[in-house]
This record gives C-alpha cells, sequence and structure tokens, in this order.
C-alpha cells in the first residue's frame, strides 16, 4: 500500500478496461487522480469507485486526441493538485477491421488522432511541470500489435508502433531532465474495445480458445496490465526508460509454431 503516496497522477481512458483499472489501483496506492475520459458515465462510474475506496478522484470528460481538451485535463491537474508527477496516456481506439483496399484516410486519421496524436499532446503538455519538478513517469498505452504484425488492424498496428517510436525518441529528448518515459504492450485482454471478440467466442462456446497462442494460453485481465503501470509510476522502476514492456502472457517472445500433442 502507499506506493504512490503523495503523488498526482493523470490517467486518460480511464473509463473502462486498463484505464479503469490503473485508475482505481493507483488511488489504493495513494495518489490523486485525475480520471479523464469521452465516456461521461464511464468516467462517473470510476471516479464513484474510487471515492466509495476513500481514494482521492477527479473527472474530466474529455477527448484525449484534441489539443484544447488535453491542455484543459492536464491544466485542472496543475492547479487543484499543484503540479503532475505521473501522466498514464491510455486512451486509444482500435477502429474497423477492414480489408487494405477498403481502408481510408479518414479511418486512418481518426485513429492517429487518439492513439498517437492523443500521447504526444499529453507528454507535451507536462513536459514543462516535471522538467521544473526535476522528473516524472510518463506511461504510454501501445500493444503487442505495434511490435509484431496480425494483432490488430493496420491503422490500429501502425499507430501502436508509432507509440513505441516515440517514447523511445522522448526518452532521449528529456535527457538528464529526471523524466522517465516507458510504454506497455498488452497482449490480447478483455476489455471494452475486444468485447466484440469476446462475445463472438462465448456466443459459439470457444472461450476457452482465446489467448491459446502464447505460452500462459490466455488472455489476460485489465488490473494485470494496471499492476505493470503502477510499477511503472512508482519510484520502484527508477531506472527503467525508454523502454516498451509486453504484458503478454508471452506472445512476443515467440514465433508461429504448432503446439505438441504430447506436451513438448
Amino acid at each position: 500500500m502507499n506506493r504512490l503516496a503523495g503523488k498526482r497522477a493523470v490517467i486518460t481512458g480511464a473509463g473502462s478496461g486498463i484505464g479503469r483499472a490503473s485508475a482505481e489501483l493507483f488511488a489504493r496506492e495513494g495518489a490523486r487522480v485525475v480520471a479523464v475520459d469521452l465516456d461521461q458515465q464511464g468516467l462517473a462510474e470510476t471516479t464513484a469507485a474510487i471515492h466509495a475506496a476513500h481514494g482521492s478522484a477527479i473527472g474530466v470528460a474529455a477527448d484525449a486526441g484534441r489539443e484544447d481538451d488535453v491542455r484543459r485535463f492536464v491544466g485542472r491537474c496543475r492547479e487543484e493538485l499543484g503540479g503532475i508527477d505521473v501522466l498514464f496516456a491510455n486512451a486509444g481506439i482500435t477502429g474497423p477491421l477492414r480489408p487494405l483496399e477498403q481502408q481510408t484516410v479518414a479511418i486512418w486519421m481518426d485513429v492517429l488522432r487518439v492513439n498517437l496524436l492523443g500521447p504526444f499532446l499529453a507528454i507535451r503538455e507536462v513536459a514543462a511541470d516535471m522538467r521544473k519538478q526535476g522528473g516524472g513517469s510518463i506511461i504510454c498505452t501501445a500493444s503487442v500489435a505495434g511490435v509484431r504484425a496480425n494483432a490488430g488492424p493496420i491503422p490500429y498496428s501502425a499507430s501502436k508502433a508509432g507509440v513505441i517510436s516515440l517514447v523511445q525518441t522522448v526518452a532521449n529528448e528529456f535527457y538528464g531532465s529526471g523524466i522517465r518515459i516507458n510504454a506497455i504492450c498488452p497482449g490480447l485482454i478483455e476489455t471494452g474495445m475486444t468485447k466484440p471478440l469476446f462475445a463472438a467466442a462465448r456466443a459459439r462456446g470457444s472461450e476457452a480458445k482465446i489467448g491459446q497462442l502464447n505460452p500462459l494460453t490466455r488472455y489476460g485481465h485489465p488490473e494485470e496490465v494496471a499492476a505493470v503501470a503502477l510499477f511503472l509510476a512508482s519510484d520502484e522502476s527508477s531506472y527503467l526508460n525508454g523502454q516498451a514492456l509486453s504484458v503478454d502472457g508471452g506472445l512476443t517472445s515467440t514465433l508461429p509454431f504448432a503446439p505438441s500433442r504430447k506436451g513438448y
């Protein structure tokens, strides 16, 4: 407990899934949380859960991919909490799953705006605050789809590869500042974003097969990713910087293979 005592944290995409699990965990560990999401109902549920557990949370309805909104929610943290110690740029969208020939510029621009421009805007907005106070921790949600092919739609995968590059590049931009920045690359996690996949599998009775391609042979849960975000937000990860950590049951450790029926 209290691994984030006294820290002020902004978490985008906090209305559901990984963002909600992280907001609740950060608050339990002593952080004062500014929870951000475009989904006002989901946001209200997250902040209500934190308050019910006697945690500290401010809910801000905002679009993480719009410059004015980013300035507004970072400003709320600055004005009401006196600064910012942790940024978890987690908000993201998948976009439609379509063949290459059916994708449009509008689809690409929307996915890139939220998934890649959004983290950039938030990082840029908190940079001066963190430089002034001599450090901070920034976490971005990327994806295994940004590391290997066939883990998501093409625009989504490209945007997440961009997030990994953004983290690596910015880590060096922050040279000597004390600011750390890292990415988390979730594998298949049951969230609102992946709900259609899970619903379809359950409808046909094949839920047990979800996640079977990784060595743990299962899918993940938002709380498992939140635990990694907590580590990155805390001082326990003080020498971890510019990295992309896969939280995927070992999926990206392997090449395609057919598991042996004999177990070896």
